[in-house]
């Protein structure tokens, strides 16, 4: 049986672990909506205010703060407590500083870069002003410190919505929230038409808040019905993106998305740049200054550069735009934390604002009628002047005699007789007349205001106005909705140089600079030779055929130099002993191909058809059991040519218009290779695209025949034609080369 004193494990973890979650929840993490502060940033605001650190008071060293805040309020890390002061001192994460600092307070390239609090100085802003202005005008609760020996109060009276203006962010426990920063005369001008028209919804409400607005500035590309929906829900994301402009043909960027720092976007272009990724920028400058807080240069590699285009693949792939999580998180009045839509937000904290008012009014109400009374009794002891000396002078309780015979409270009887002589004069009775008037038709008026819901509401409404006025700025964040940045294809942005793809009979491939290149001439390992070339540009895909039909892609940009041996297929690609690389081309995945059997099979494809972005490459030509891949060529036309000859000697000249355009597949019989044939030993033994206009040269052995245009007819056939046979001599061709009529004369 358990006792008093004990109880079950489970049981105390979870009171335990429930009563810290609370704590962090309500006590640490996330802000109240009547301030807009976390705690420790409310008790920092506070000891300022009782340690006389008003804007214009002179500047203090922010240990005595601290020491302040963690000896009488907050009893955490003075490290903790330091950084959530420099946090309120920063223009950069502030859109509106709680703290005037001076002295090294950290920058934007390195937030964290501030100096020891044993270093720097600090006071209140004019804007910290807003909350603190009502404290002692008995319009806060006041709760006791941490160890009861002091009073502290529990939310400032804040003038202004500062839960919207600066914004939180926080991680408590099984919750969390992310509050952006707002303008705040947008802000106020929605509080106003709110005291107006108490009905109006989100929607309406986005025509005086159009969206957050960050102290850094930059582009807000968020469409507007994506920013409504957060604002409905309190929860969504925005999209940030750097601010910039073109100057001499270079890029300035000005702003930056909040929280990002200028070192690190640096670092993420420098980091492509080395990687040979970026080939469009040729350098990258930090210009920054004190006048020019952020100037980051770019400078293209040449004038025909599209700086708009480099610009979307480094909004994609850098920080210069950033998404922003928002989740409307906060303590409400009840003291309970909710998600708030913007309406709620705004017309809670109104809700406490009007609270606060009245606990204003009807403080200076109780002042006034206490002063009051008091003149009041003054008053009476001017007029009975003789008898109230005469009573103070012979009676031994002149107060209690006071009070019997003018039937006067205690308060007004003691207030007599703390009446200095030099005060009895008959201007002094002026002056009280004077004043109890002034306060007469001062208790009117707050009177009038407390008995009237709409003109305590129009009052409000005027104040409001008025610290608009004082503490509003212009918005910084601009709003224009932009299409989502798109990163640049990797082949754009490789150098474009002229490169010729050499294979080898082995799987070695390499590539050497320029077109003019003799693959055969290069230097091969023991055993190897020569199979095939193509040549291209460097930042363009080269397309291989293995005998089976399958195609692989192979980027020429990482090729090594033709100087070596190359490197062995197999190491880039998934390519088995079995299979042999008879093709290869340089692809443009915008133009056309012909892919062709050794059985006569084929068909036209597309450029892009042939890329594959797996090492395994993809199926290309459907050979069946017997038949291997013969061959690539292209890029076609649409009026050319396709020469076929079989090992017999017959020869067909195809229209590309008559070939079939696939992804994948068989095709169709392009050269008259019968199954029966195919048996016997008939193959393709040659195969070359010709454009219209053009000659054929036929090579057998040594020997050497022209096909030309005007004979063209002779040769041409359908579809399937197994072809007109050629001469003797030159039945086993060789090499087909397409050549102009000036030539071949």
């Amino acid at each position: 049986m358990i006792s008093e004193e004990q109880q079950k494990l489970s049981a105390f973890s979870e009171k335990a672990y429930l009563d810290y979650a609370m704590y962090v929840i309500l006590d640490r993490a996330l802000p109240h909506i009547a301030d807009g502060l976390k705690p420790v940033q409310r008790r920092l605001v506070y000891a300022m205010s009782e340690l006389g650190l008003s804007a214009a008071a002179k500047h203090k060293k922010s240990s005595r703060t601290v020491g302040d805040v963690l000896g009488k309020y907050h009893p955490h890390g003075d490290s903790a407590c330091y950084e959530a002061m420099v946090l309120m001192a920063q223009e950069f994460n502030y859109r509106y500083p709680l703290v005037d600092g001076q002295g090294n307070w950290g920058s934007v390239d390195d937030p964290k870069s501030f100096a020891a609090m044993r270093y720097t100085e600090s006071r209140l802003t004019a804007y910290a002003k807003s909350l603190l202005s009502e404290i002692d005008q008995g319009t806060v609760s006041w709760v006791a410190n941490f160890d009861g020996t002091l009073r502290e109060p529990a939310q400032l009276p804040a003038r202004l919505p500062n839960i919207l203006l600066n914004g939180a962010s926080g991680i408590a426990v099984g919750m969390s929230t992310d509050i952006a920063p707002h303008n705040l005369r947008e802000v106020v001008n929605a509080c106003l038409a709110l005291i107006e028209d108490p009905s109006l919804d989100e929607e309406k409400l986005l025509d005086y808040i159009p969206a957050p607005d960050f102290p850094t500035g930059g582009e807000l590309i968020t469409p507007r019905s994506e920013i409504a929906a957060m604002y409905r829900s309190g929860t969504g994301s925005l999209k940030l993106r750097a601010k910039y402009r073109i100057e001499d043909g270079n890029i300035v960027i000005e702003q930056l998305p909040y929280q990002v720092s200028g070192s690190k976007i640096q670092e993420q272009i420098a980091k492509q740049m080395q990687a040979k990724k970026l080939n469009w920028l040729d350098d990258l400058r930090d210009e920054s200054d004190y006048e020019h807080p952020i100037r980051l240069v770019l400078v293209p590699r040449s004038n025909r550069v599209d700086n708009e285009r480099l610009m979307q693949h480094l909004f994609a792939t850098t920080d210069l735009e950033k998404n922003y999580r928002v989740h409307f998180n906060m303590i409400g009045l009840d003291g309970r934390p909710q998600v708030k839509s913007l309406y709620d937000v705004l017309s809670e904290w109104l809700s406490f604002r009007e609270q606060t008012l009245r606990r204003r009014l009807q403080h200076r109400l109780g002042q006034v009628n206490d002063r009051l009374h008091i003149l009041d009794a003054l008053l009476l002891a001017y007029l009975n002047l003789d008898e109230v000396i005469r009573i103070i002078r012979e009676e031994d309780e002149p107060k209690q005699r006071l009070i019997d015979i003018f039937a006067l409270t205690e308060v007004q009887a003691e207030a007599i007789l703390n009446t200095r002589l030099r005060h009895l004069a008959r201007l002094e009775e002026m002056k009280i007349r004077d004043e109890q008037s002034a306060l007469s038709e001062e208790k009117a008026g707050i009177e009038t205001l407390l008995d009237s819901d709409k003109r305590l509401r129009l009052f409000l409404a005027e104040e409001l106005r008025q610290d608009g006025e004082t503490y509003g700025d212009a918005r910084r964040t601009m709003l224009v909705e932009r299409e989502a940045a798109s990163a640049l294809d990797e082949r754009e942005l490789m150098p474009s140089e002229a490169v010729t793809l050499v294979v080898s009979q082995m799987g070695w491939v390499r590539a050497a600079k320029g077109y003019n290149v003799d693959g055969a001439s290069l230097n091969y390992k023991s055993g190897d030779g020569f199979l095939t070339q193509a040549s291209g540009r460097s930042n363009q895909p080269a397309c291989l055929l293995a005998d089976d039909g399958r195609c692989y892609t192979l980027a020429l940009h990482d090729l090594p130099s033709a100087r070596s041996y190359g490197e062995p297929l197999s190491g880039s690609l998934s390519i088995s002993a079995k299979q042999k690389i008879i093709a290869a081309l340089v692809v443009d995945p915008k133009a056309r191909y012909v892919v062709v059997a050794n059985n006569g099979y084929g068909f036209a494809v597309a450029g892009e058809d042939l890329l594959s972005k797996t090492k395994t490459g993809k199926a290309l030509i459907n050979t069946g059991k017997t038949a291997t891949a013969f061959g690539m060529y292209g890029p076609i036309g649409d009026n050319g040519r396709l020469v076929l000859v079989s090992n017999e000697g017959r020869v067909v000249l195809l229209d590309v218009a008559e070939l079939p355009q696939l992804a994948k597949g068989k095709g169709n019989q392009l050269i008259g290779i019968s199954g029966k044939a195919f048996a016997d030993g008939t193959r393709l033994a040659a195969c070359h695209y010709i454009e219209d206009g053009k000659d054929v040269a036929l090579y057998s052995g040594k020997q050497k025949m022209y096909i030309r245009q005007r004979d063209h007819e002779q040769y041409q056939a359908t579809r399937g034609h197994k072809g007109q046979l050629l001469p003797k001599g030159y039945r086993k061709i060789d090499q087909i080369i397409a050549i102009d009529e000036e030539q071949n004369s």
